[in-house]
Formats: structure tokens, sequence, C-alpha cells
């Protein structure tokens, strides 16, 4: 018998950051409205006195947003004109200071008492050695006792058939609306190529690309210890539920050492 083939993906170099703005912009409030006010209320304590924070891949203000009108001082990072100018749009969104870029490079000037990276966003850097260098740019942004907080989701590869393919539906919202997803993993490299499919009401069917390359929460903590970093807390979410072997995600909080005292 033919030995069955399996299924492979464009490779790496065809998917950009860029590419995650262009295709999703348009859609993306529609798909992830809400903010999660525990985010909000956690990282405002993190934020200091006068209140100041770094969004790292910003987007559309989703978290943004809701610390400005908290009076938070944010500066957000973002590469995708797309995504940036769906935040202009929005009321208190051009108040916000934003530089464009590689939010790995963390493009900003100065040290904050905590810069952010929310919804899994680190997964976005495609590239193990990315991830570190993210990392260590953060922690030279970083006041002494500042804190790195980012949310990810936990692996888990039983998602995946033995073909290590997925195809599952993820909504069915009405008589003509669903969504489903379809995606490849590449376990050696720890990357996901999908394609998350919606047809809408309208009977428009759009197709949104992503890929990632996940880290595993261990393999996280050595990268922010390569950056002078320690892990200060883990939780289940924001709210602060306790991290266990069940949890689907967590909420880590990375913090940079006081300096030593000189006597």
């Amino acid at each position: 018998m033919a030995k069955e083939e399996r299924p492979t993906a464009p490779p790496v170099d065809d998917y950009t950051q860029e590419t995650y703005g262009e295709a999703w912009a348009e859609y993306y409030d529609e798909i992830f409205s809400r903010s999660d006010q525990a985010a909000v209320d956690l990282l405002i304590g993190y934020a200091g006195s006068p209140p100041r924070a770094v969004e790292l891949a910003i987007g559309t203000g989703r978290v943004a947003l809701p610390l400005h009108q908290r009076g938070v001082q944010v500066i957000g990072v973002d590469i995708s004109d797309q995504m940036v100018s769906r935040l202009r749009e929005k009321p208190g969104g051009s108040e916000i200071e934003v530089v464009m870029g590689d939010f790995a490079d963390v493009p900003v000037v100065g040290e904050f008492p905590v810069i952010y990276l929310p919804f899994n966003t680190l997964f976005g850097l495609l590239e193990q050695e990315r991830q570190v260098e993210c990392f260590v740019n953060v922690a030279q942004h970083l006041e002494p006792g500042g804190r790195f907080v980012l949310d990810c989701f936990v692996p888990d590869i039983k998602r995946y058939d033995s073909h290590n393919t997925r195809m599952a539906v993820s909504s069915i919202s009405s008589t003509s609306e669903h969504a489903y997803e379809l995606s490849i993993h590449h376990p050696v490299e720890q990357r996901v190529t999908s394609h998350h499919v919606r047809r809408r009401k309208d009977g428009q069917t759009i197709v949104l690309p992503i890929k990632i390359r996940y880290s595993w929460p261990s393999e996280m903590d050595l990268m922010a210890r390569m950056a002078g970093l320690v892990l200060e807390e883990r939780w289940g979410w924001y709210d602060k539920r306790p991290f266990n072997e069940n949890s689907g995600q967590h909420v880590s909080v990375y913090r940079k050492p006081e300096a030593p005292s000189i006597s």
C-alpha cells in the first residue's frame, strides 16, 4: 500500500505580522468586541502612579481603551495600519499614542511600570528566537520592579488528529451563520497554520488566516529568566483563579528585580 501523505502548509515566510492585520482588521471587533474587566483591573494595579502602561500589539484597542478611560496613559505598539485605523475611529482612540513597528522590538522610549501582551499574541512571533528577543526587549523598558503581563493558551496537542490536522465547528449562531476552523499542526516546530472560516448572515464567506508558534509555560519561564525577569504570579485567568493541570490558559506576571542597594 502506498504511504498516506500528510498535508503540508505553505512556507512560513509567506505569512507576516502584517498579514494578520490586513486580513482580520475589518472583522476583528465583530468577533472579539469585549474587553475583560478583570484584565483591566489587574493591569491598573500594576500601572503605578501616575498610571502608565505599554500595550504590545495594541490592535483596535480592545484592552487599551478601557484602561485609557480609567486614567492610564497607554502607549501602544502595532505593525498594522489597518488595525490602528480602527482604533482611531473609536471614542478616545485618537488620544492614545501608538508607535508603529514590530512589537517584539518594543520600540518605545523610556521605562514603564507595566508592559502587557494579551490574547496569545506572543505566539504570533513564529521563531523561538524572536520570542526570546521580545522578552529581552521588554525587560529593557521595564522599571526596576516593573511587570510584564501576558496571557496565552496552554498548548493541547490532543486538539489534532493522527495526521496533525484539525477541522472543528466553533459556532452556529443562526440558520445561516456559522464558523469553523481548519488547522495543520507542525509539532516539531511547535507551529500551527489555520484558516478561520466564517459564513455571515448576508451569505458572505470570509477566510481569516493565522499562523502561530506556541510555547509551553515552562518554556516562557526560561525565556523570562534569559531576559533577567522572574515569574511572580501565574493564574488560570485575570480573575486570579488557580492555575492547575486542568487550566486551558494562563496569565503570567514576570517581574524585573529591583536594583541591588549599595551600602
